[in-house]
């Protein structure tokens, strides 16, 4: 029989995966998919209200994996283990810090963390969300977008294609003012000596000043 290929999620807080999804050989990009048996999960706002189908928003972790909390923490386990309103009397919910939303086929896509949350002009940006769409792109296979002197900047890694069009890529699906002003192609993506991303490393666009 053929081999599968199996994209997990889930944080050590509880018990390690929480959600499964069977990779498909479609080009789309690959959510984390659903929830796993006795879990639950919510992608909610900051009041803790449910988000509809598309809306980006933090998302927690419910159900009967859930760690007690951290040894030693009690201020960390108080403000990472919380009260699950959608449960019942008594039962907690884990805050994971990441960014996420529901697909309409009830799977769910990973975008980032939340702490890569930006605000530019006024306006809050999901920088993961923005580099979930280049992902969504054929050519691109790795990317990041990070906020420098109050402007956004693409990094990807791929197949070559105009600027201009992976910026029309993006207006497609995204207001004006998360569309990066530059995207930048690069060979690959500078590392720190631990093999993570080092986005102090990323170039600076050349032949043109921040204003």
């Amino acid at each position: 029989t053929a081999s599968e290929l199996h994209n997990l999620y889930g944080p050590t807080e509880a018990a390690i995966d929480v959600t499964s999804w069977a990779c498909r050989e479609d080009g789309n990009s690959v959510p984390i998919g659903r929830p796993i048996a006795n879990t639950q999960i919510h992608i909610l706002d900051p009041d803790l209200n449910p988000l509809p189908v598309g809306v980006a928003g933090e998302l927690y972790i419910a159900g009967v994996n859930l760690a007690r909390g951290y040894q030693g923490r009690p201020a960390l386990t108080a403000e990472r283990f919380v009260a699950n309103p959608y449960g019942a009397p008594g039962e907690r919910m884990y805050r994971s810090g990441d960014l996420a939303r529901w697909r309409a086929d009830g799977a769910i896509d990973y975008l980032g963390r939340l702490d890569h949350q930006v605000k530019l002009r006024g306006l809050r940006i999901e920088l993961g969300e923005i580099e979930a769409l280049l992902l969504s792109h054929a050519n691109v296979q790795e990317s990041v977008v990070i906020a420098r002197d109050d402007k956004l900047i693409g990094y990807w890694v791929g197949a070559a294609i105009e600027e201009d069009a992976l910026k029309a890529h993006l207006a497609r699906h995204l207001p004006e003012y998360m569309v990066p002003w530059r995207l930048l192609q690069l060979e690959a993506m500078p590392l720190s000596a631990n093999g993570k991303l080092d986005r102090k490393q990323l170039p600076q666009p050349q032949g043109q000043v921040i204003e």
